[in-house]
């Protein structure tokens, strides 16, 4: 008998909700993926077989994963997985009310980056303000922007076909319009998954939780909190520029292999900024970020 596929779309204890295309079922580890594969998380495509009785499937293989998002175990050694199979991720910031933070976008593209995840900018509120300069900045670092507002429709049908058939996560900081987006892409989809979160982290790890829910047109919307709280970890210092896409065509050239584009001579990638190729504000957000992951203590200590 061929086992049926299915995409996991959330975990209650044991059980986990599996999307097929007859729907979806709950379905449970057979002991020999217990056994021989790692933690079964929102995202994962597995393989189902039915159970007699009509009442769990069982899950007895998981497709290998194209992305994984992971975080450090609170106040412990080694890491959780969150999610897998993330096709993007949105970061939604507004134009004004409240004003962007350049920082905050260029700390969770890193992450996307550091996942190997593609990421997109989504300028929320421009109906307020265009937010034209804002807009340049994240095209000129090499990403894909969409100008919204959910007040005036404007953009709506374009992030909305971007989602669609992907599995996206969206994430940004508090007031950036995200739930009033999210409804504007599918009536009631904020309302749907704030349920759903709310069942899902009664449990004891709410934090590390993540819920997936399919779109109407096609497609998974991923909402997981561990994407903001990620944080920067398990980056190596050395490999962060690499986190930069405009960065990438001036890596290799500098005088020094380990050049970290602080003082060092030859560096290319200053020399890039001085001649605007790379925007001044995006080289201060990476030396920031630089000086925070350099500080960070190694596993072992």
């Amino acid at each position: 008998m061929t086992a049926a596929q299915g995409t996991v779309l959330e975990r209650d204890g044991a059980v986990y909700r599996v999307a097929t295309s007859d729907g979806p079922v709950r379905a449970v580890l057979s002991g020999k993926v217990k056994r021989d594969t790692p933690r079964v998380v929102v995202g994962d495509r597995v393989q189902l077989e039915p159970d007699p009785a009509g009442e769990l499937h069982a899950i007895v293989g998981v497709e290998p994963r194209t992305t994984l998002l992971e975080r450090r175990v609170p106040e412990g050694r080694g890491t959780r997985p969150i999610a897998a199979n993330i096709d993007q991720v949105f970061i939604v910031t507004a134009t004004v009310d409240p004003a962007p933070i350049p920082q905050l976008i260029d700390r969770l593209l890193v992450v996307a980056e550091a996942n190997a995840i593609p990421a997109a900018v989504t300028v929320n509120k421009v109906d307020l303000d265009a937010g034209e300069a804002l807009t340049e900045r994240c095209r000129r670092a090499g990403y894909q922007v969409f100008p919204t507002s959910v007040r005036s429709g404007e953009g709506i049908p374009e992030f909305r076909a971007a989602l669609t058939g992907r599995t996206s996560v969206v994430t940004g900081p508090s007031g950036a319009g995200k739930s009033s987006l999210l409804n504007a892409v599918q009536p009631g989809l904020q309302l749907r998954i704030g349920e759903l979160s709310a069942k899902v982290r009664r449990g004891k790890n709410t934090t590390v939780a993540a819920v997936m829910l399919p779109l109407a047109a096609g497609g998974f919307l991923v909402d997981t909190p561990g994407f903001s709280e990620v944080g920067l970890w398990g980056i190596d210092p050395g490999e962060l520029d690499d986190c930069f896409p405009e960065f990438r065509p001036f890596l290799g050239d500098c005088r020094y292999a380990d050049c970290r584009h602080r003082t060092e001579p030859g560096c290319h990638v200053r020399s890039a900024v001085d001649s605007g190729e790379i925007q001044r504000d995006r080289y201060e957000s990476y030396l920031t970020l630089l000086e925070e992951l350099e500080g960070e203590p190694r596993e072992w200590e």
